[in-house]
């Protein structure tokens, strides 16, 4: 007996088609769709085009539903995903902000996308391949880091609504990305055990932000250069315009003062670029807008919990407090390199206690 319809997002990579296959074999009724958010030919890329987004990709995950017989399409989203994410990509770089696209498509375009369509083919339940876990809990649905946590993508899920969760399944969580790929060998699929796995955003060719701003606006370079840096208060050099940098940056600054220096803030007002020493990168506070609970309605006063500044980022103590339809945030030990719009997302333990975009105003900046 079927255990219910699930629409399954397949990128044609190891992980949703594995996790295709798995809920195919638990018993569920299987839909695959693969979603076409972006073209490298519209970003201005000369190399033939890989990832999730390739002919392909696509034709790997529809090679697995014709493999166990269930049904697969092709959603092509481009539009939505170029009004959305893109526009917001380049908007948050002019403002001197380092933009986080995935939480973006995660939470606007992907999870209702999904959810749109799984109610057009009368499916219950949503499936991804992403290595987390969700759980109910005292009436709220709550998100986990998966059992592999070198593989743990919670902190690209904090934007996702309790609707959502409570359709979706992820089957990857309670494995190790390890034994995914052995399954997918025993499954008769060794080109996509040994696949290759991309880290770059899905419509930056190579991973050049700077390339894909100036495609995207070619009287960019000429609007912003000029700008200047400024070190210790002292105006130190000229840049090529503050949308090419980011916090924290080191390389590729072409200025030499004698020792090491290190983006430290933007300022596009003034198109200036301020640049610190290591040390000038460490701060412990930061506010949070438009923020987003999973596990908590509320959260409770001087709450503490491990915060997390970038993806990559093991996380740091703090105690978080509302303030102003904002979170307040408190490291106990300080942190460095807090860039302006990325997001900073709060754990509980293994759980995700939800997160939000790091405020700009907030930094004194």
């Amino acid at each position: 007996m079927s255990k219910g319809k699930v629409l399954v997002a397949m990128s044609g990579g190891i992980d949703s088609s594995v996790a295709a296959m798995m809920l195919h074999e638990q018993g569920y009724e299987v839909i695959g769709i693969t979603m076409k958010t972006w073209d490298y030919v519209s970003s201005g890329a000369s190399k033939r085009e890989t990832g999730c987004c390739s002919l392909d990709s696509i034709n790997d995950a529809r090679s697995m539903a014709v493999n166990y017989g269930f049904p697969h399409y092709i959603l092509d989203i481009r539009g939505e995903f170029g009004e959305s994410i893109i526009n917001n990509f380049v908007d948050e770089y002019l403002a001197g902000r380092t933009p986080n696209p995935c939480v973006l498509c995660n939470t606007h375009i992907k999870w209702d996308a999904l959810l749109k369509r799984a109610d057009m083919l009368d499916c219950e339940f949503i499936a991804t391949g992403h290595y987390a876990r969700v759980r109910e809990e005292k009436g709220r649905y709550v998100i986990s880091k998966g059992v592999d946590t070198t593989k743990d993508q919670t902190y690209v899920l904090w934007g996702l609504s309790q609707d959502a969760l409570k359709r979706t399944i992820f089957p990857l969580g309670n494995y190790k990305k390890s034994e995914i790929r052995e399954m997918a060998r025993k499954a008769g699929f060794a080109d996509l055990a040994n696949k290759s796995e991309s880290y770059d955003i899905c419509f930056v060719p190579g991973n050049d932000y700077r390339e894909f701003l100036k495609h995207r606006l070619p009287d960019l370079e000429a609007r912003v250069e000029g700008g200047s840096y400024l070190y210790k208060g002292n105006i130190v050099g000229k840049h090529r315009g503050y949308p090419f940098y980011t916090v924290g940056q080191r390389k590729g600054l072409d200025i030499a003062l004698g020792a090491p220096v290190f983006v430290k803030e933007i300022i596009p007002e003034t198109n200036t670029v301020v640049l610190g020493d290591k040390e000038d990168l460490e701060d412990n506070h930061l506010r949070i807008r438009d923020f987003n609970l999973i596990k908590y309605a509320t959260l409770p006063e001087d709450f503490v919990a491990l915060t997390r500044i970038r993806y990559k980022d093991s996380g740091a103590m703090a105690t978080i407090n509302p303030v102003e339809n904002q979170l307040d945030v408190i490291f106990h030990t300080p942190v460095t390199g807090i860039a302006p719009g990325q997001s900073a997302v709060i754990y509980e333990g293994d759980d995700l206690v939800g997160g939000g975009f790091i405020d700009r105003k907030s930094l004194g900046w």
